[in-house]
């Protein structure tokens, strides 16, 4: 067959050959927008770290917008008493949040020294400031009202963020959803300031060891895909913590955070803390 390039010449294609002309911009292009994409690094020293360091931060960004679609997905699902979507989405979670964990490969091995080479190209940014990432730890339980000040500039982000703090989280959804099908989660959980940071309680501790000790069915399914997203999550800050550590010890964070002493101490609050203790007592 033929078809007719731009020039007005035939261009021969064969029945096995892929489409190669269309006219304009491709469908790829317009669907993912990769120029786009690929004009967003804009380096601003000659070290050639330094583009890696933008396209793994700006990849890692693609994934924290993509766990806040499946977080919210989820948290929704198990608001809709749907079980099996609500695990579908933790699981995607998982796989999102690995992917995540392997971006860090270029750029954690980088000595202090390639960091120092564009570190002052930072200035006072930091992933700390992330709105995105801000909204997967609330997502997550882990609620900040002081959190929301860097946002405070730009409304959209302040705002959508706003709303995040005062909303369930994933875990807020899956005790509630426990508590419809007849656990004994306490009133004091279930009606607790959304505002705040999750805390354990011993009731629900009690109701997760005698969910794995007597439920093989999708409740202990559904704790397993929330043990997944928290063991990845908590690995995803360790390796932060590595990382940060190999390329510039115990200094000072670039936005003005204690560094590696703030990066631990985050490393140390778990995730969905009872289903990590209850386990104790099955």
């Amino acid at each position: 067959m033929t078809s007719e390039a731009s020039s007005g010449c035939p261009v021969l294609h064969s029945a096995d050959e892929p489409k190669l002309d269309f006219g304009g911009t491709t469908p790829y292009e317009d669907y993912v927008h990769a120029s786009t994409l690929h004009a967003l690094q804009r380096p601003v020293t000659d070290e050639p770290l330094e583009m890696s360091f933008l396209v793994v931060t700006q990849v890692m960004e693609l994934y924290f917008g993509l766990l806040v679609f499946d977080l919210r997905n989820a948290r929704d699902r198990l608001r809709a008493d749907d079980v099996r979507g609500g695990v579908a989405a933790l699981r995607r979670c998982t796989a999102h949040l690995k992917a995540l964990r392997a971006a860090w490969l270029p750029i954690a091995r980088m000595t202090p020294r390639e960091f120092n080479a564009f570190r002052d190209a930072l200035g006072e940014g930091s992933g700390f400031q992330s709105a995105a990432y801000r909204h997967v730890e609330f997502l997550l339980g882990e609620k900040s009202a002081s959190m929301l000040v860097p946002h405070r500039s730009v409304p959209a982000q302040h705002a959508e963020l706003t709303q995040a703090l005062g909303e369930p989280g994933v875990y807020d959804a899956a005790l509630a959803l426990l508590a419809r099908r007849g656990h004994s989660v306490p009133d004091e959980v279930l009606q607790r300031d959304l505002t705040q940071p999750y805390s354990p309680h011993s009731a629900v501790e009690e109701v997760w060891a005698k969910i794995y000790a007597t439920d093989a069915g999708e409740v202990t399914r559904l704790g397993e895909a929330l043990t997944d997203v928290a063991e990845e999550f908590t690995g995803w800050r360790h390796d932060h913590l590595m990382a940060t550590r190999r390329a510039m010890g115990a200094k000072q964070g670039t936005g003005g955070s204690a560094g590696v002493a703030w990066l631990e101490k985050r490393v140390s609050r778990d995730i969905f803390p009872e289903l990590w203790t209850a386990r104790s007592h099955v």
